[in-house]
């Protein structure tokens, strides 16, 4: 009989939370009001009140500052417009994977210059690259001459783009591997 177990889904990364209205609990606020003038220094309890009477909140926007900085505005707007910044932030962030080349003891040379264009490619790209070499029977015993084949090929990509060592060509059981990347 088999168990099926559910997984449980990953959590949820929450946005940064700002405190607003009756979750400050500190005595006193530095306030800015709507149209971004400094109102100075204010009791917590009297700033929420001018932040109601302008129909807008109170929202807590820099915590540690003794007193902390608070700014009337509405709440579902800045928290919108936070959430819509960290999309942008994270739509432009570079996403860098580690692409993967996969050679033989007994490659012959075209075979080996096809491997060689798709490596130029993918590091052209700005992709990391992992070249690897599994080891099948007999091959196992002479693992030495698979790491010489991957330094050779690094070295032959080296001849077009600079390149950095992630992780030096290792043997790991049956199988020699090495990450490289083309520095900028």
């Amino acid at each position: 009989m088999r168990i099926h177990y559910r997984r449980r889904p990953p959590p949820k990364p929450q946005s940064q939370l700002y405190r607003s209205n009756e979750q400050i609990n500190v005595p006193e606020v530095r306030v800015i009001d709507d149209e971004g003038k400094f109102l100075g220094v204010l009791k917590t309890g009297d700033a929420i009140a001018l932040a109601r009477e302008r129909e807008f909140d109170l929202v807590e926007v820099s915590p540690k500052e003794n007193p902390p900085v608070c700014k009337i505005l509405d709440y579902g707007a800045f928290k919108y417009q936070k959430d819509k910044e960290t999309r942008q932030q994270k739509a432009h962030a570079k996403k860098v994977e580690v692409k993967g080349i996969r050679l033989s003891v007994k490659m012959g040379t075209h075979d080996q210059d096809v491997r060689k264009e798709q490596a130029l490619d993918f590091l052209k790209e700005g992709q990391k690259l992992k070249i690897e070499i599994f080891l099948r029977g007999r091959e196992k015993a002479h693992g030495d001459i698979a790491l010489q084949r991957i330094k050779d090929f690094i070295d032959i990509i080296g001849q077009t783009y600079e390149l950095y060592t992630e992780q030096e060509a290792k043997r790991q059981g049956g199988n020699v591997s090495a990450i490289v990347g083309r520095k900028a």
